[in-house]
């Protein structure tokens, strides 16, 4: 792979994501000073995060934002370069780095699928697809779990919640999903997957509308987590 790189390279560069310099070739995406300035969530963080944004509404059972997101850091480059440049295969090398990071996690889990959180349909229209898909994507190459979609949809398009607190999040997003017709979760076990996640309501939401369908538990992974 390193010798296939090599050769390409020389006619059709690659360029760090982050910083835009040239890739050495056996580096992929991000240069080794980018990956190494995007913070890991610690697990003392994660557990203030969760008992934060989970713990009151029994909804989620367990959660791993992987990244912390910090305004015009390398991060943030990342994720806008998956949503606005179309880059898919980034989006699945950001999942395979948190599926492995997380293998044994989700191996404890034991879950049955993978569901990305869906996008309304007039976003994804715009956009042209689901970046969170392309994530859940790599952390299933990564762990071996399979990836679901067509279980719920999006059934409300709701404003940015930028300048929302988190109470008023997770009123926005009430009833923003309904899960597909005949779809049978008796007894499942689901690993949610977002992008980012802020104060935690969408993924809430789509739990809620899971449980409530007949699941047993409700995971969430998301790439990065943002402060609130």
């Amino acid at each position: 792979m390193k010798f296939v790189n090599h050769f390409f390279d020389f006619f059709l560069p690659r360029f760090c994501t982050a910083c835009g310099i040239k890739l050495d070739a056996n580096v992929e995406f991000i240069c080794r000073e980018c990956f190494a300035k995007i913070k890991l969530a610690d697990y003392k963080f994660i557990s203030e995060e969760f008992n934060r944004k989970f713990f009151n509404d029994k909804i989620i059972t367990d959660f791993h934002p992987f990244f912390i997101f910090e305004k015009d850091n390398v991060f943030q480059k990342i994720i806008h370069s998956i949503k606005y440049s179309e880059n898919f295969r980034l989006g699945i090398f950001i999942g395979e780095k948190i599926g492995e990071g997380l293998k044994d996690k989700i191996i404890q889990w034991a879950p049955d699928f993978i569901l990305p959180v869906p996008l309304h349909h007039l976003k994804k229209a715009e956009r042209g697809f689901n970046q969170s898909f392309f994530i859940a994507k790599g952390i299933s190459k990564a762990c071996g779990v399979p990836v679901k979609r067509n279980i719920i949809k999006r059934n409300r398009f709701t404003p940015s919640q930028t300048q929302f607190n988190l109470h008023e999040r997770k009123e926005n997003m009430r009833g923003a999903f309904v899960i597909k017709r005949n779809i049978n979760l008796r007894d499942k076990k689901i690993i949610l997957v977002d992008d980012v996640i802020t104060a935690g309501a969408t993924i809430s939401e789509c739990g809620k509308i899971l449980l409530d369908s007949g699941a047993k538990k409700i995971y969430a992974i998301s790439a990065a987590i943002a402060d609130l």
